[in-house]
Parts: C-alpha cells; sequence; structure tokens
C-alpha cells in the first residue's frame, strides 16, 4: 500500500514537472514574442524620430536663426534675437487702424493683417496674411538699420481665391 501512494505520488509529481516545463516553455516563448514586438516597434519608432528629425532640419534651412553667415550682419547690434525683433516690428504694422499698409489688397470681410511669418535670412521675409476669410502671402524685403529701425519693401504677394 505504501509503495502505491509512492508511486501515485511520484506518478502525480512527474505530471506537475511536465506541466511546469511546458507552460514555462510557452511562457517563456510568449515574452520573446512581446520582446520582439517591441524591439521592432523600438526601431520603426527611432526611424520616426530620425525622419521627424530630418525634416525639422530641412523646414529650417531658411531660416534667419540658422544662418550664421546672415546673423553675422547683426553681431554689432547687440540683439539677443534679431528674429523676434523683426517680427515684432512687423507685426506692429498691424496696430494702425484699417488694412496693413504693406498688404496691396483691402480687405473685404475685416482689415487684412499679418499673421505668420518666416524671416528667411538678413534680406527676406515671407508672411501670411489673412482678413478672417481671404488670404495670401507677402515676400518682403526689409533693412534693419543701425539704429534698430526696420525698413520693409514689398517684393512680391499673392491672394488666394476660394474655389466653389
Amino acid at each position: 500500500m505504501r509503495s502505491k501512494i509512492f508511486l501515485y505520488l511520484f506518478f502525480f509529481m512527474a505530471l506537475i514537472a511536465l506541466y511546469l516545463f511546458v507552460s514555462s516553455n510557452k511562457i517563456i516563448e510568449a515574452k520573446d514574442a512581446q520582446l520582439e514586438r517591441l524591439h521592432n516597434k523600438i526601431e520603426n519608432l527611432q526611424d520616426s524620430v530620425q525622419q521627424t528629425q530630418l525634416k525639422v532640419l530641412d523646414m529650417q534651412y531658411f531660416s534667419l536663426e540658422n544662418n550664421d553667415d546672415a546673423l553675422v550682419y547683426y553681431e554689432h547690434l547687440q540683439l539677443d534675437d534679431p528674429s523676434r525683433y523683426i517680427a515684432d516690428k512687423l507685426l506692429e504694422t498691424n496696430e494702425q487702424k484699417g488694412d496693413n499698409p504693406l498688404i496691396p489688397y483691402e480687405g473685404m470681410e475685416s482689415d487684412f493683417k499679418i499673421n505668420k511669418i518666416k524671416i528667411l535670412n538678413h534680406k527676406w521675409i515671407i508672411a501670411d496674411f489673412s482678413d478672417g476669410k481671404y488670404w495670401g502671402e507677402l515676400l518682403l524685403k526689409y533693412e534693419l538699420k543701425d539704429d534698430l529701425g526696420v525698413d520693409f519693401t514689398l517684393i512680391d504677394h499673392l491672394l488666394y481665391t476660394r474655389s466653389q
């Protein structure tokens, strides 16, 4: 009787060991598959981050902040951020009553005002303007003088037409 109990106990322990062995292998395989999926996601995210960084660098190419040759023109003025200073001066033209004087169109819904500004280098600016319904773009030439005055000259402009 005692030997049968030990035999059943041994058989039962062997089944438990077999179950643990099989289930641990399945757990390890599942974890390995999950780890592989996470590794692939990380690689995809790294590629995506790299592509985004390249796009950002490409977008910053025409930018006064990243153009050391153009910034040399303003070293003697002791400006911390020439781009911000010039953009502020351009936005001050919006403060006049009526349409912005640099925009060669009359506002149809309200007054045309400059919204977005991109300072390309030490000579040119591209700007977006709108009256709330209609919009367009300007290409401006500017000159930052030694007395910190800024002269803006319109080079070209366009007004988008609404397609209906």
